[in-house]
């Protein structure tokens, strides 16, 4: 599995659509909020990755907050890196920071 980039609204809105999250195969989806110029964004990003080999079952998306703002707004990003996780198109969780603990631990328990 990869972590797909999201490049506006639209494509947010679509990646995190209940129906075509479960005609994935998928129970949960990531959203990863960073920057380009986000030292700690791109110090996690190979775990990112990583995890997103791990867990199958979980979509994992990236958006550059900066491309767009109107979603970082709407998602109440206030610093990078925000994952932000929905289940049923609902946010139900949010990792705020670089802690790769933190973030598998809260995979772990939303894809239950």
């Amino acid at each position: 599995m990869v972590v797909t980039a999201l490049k506006d609204n639209a494509a947010f809105q679509a990646a995190i659509n209940p129906a075509a999250v479960a005609s994935e195969g998928k129970k949960l989806v990531v959203v990863d909020c960073f920057a380009t110029w986000c030292g700690p964004c791109q110090a996690i990003a190979p775990k990112v990755n990583e995890f997103s080999e791990k867990y199958p079952d979980v979509a994992f998306y990236k958006i550059d907050v900066d491309d767009a703002p109107d979603v970082a707004q709407e998602l109440g990003v206030r610093a990078m890196p925000t994952f932000v996780f929905f289940k049923d198109g609902q946010k139900v969780d949010e990792v705020l920071g670089a802690v790769p603990p933190a973030l598998e631990a809260a995979i772990q328990k939303n894809r239950a």
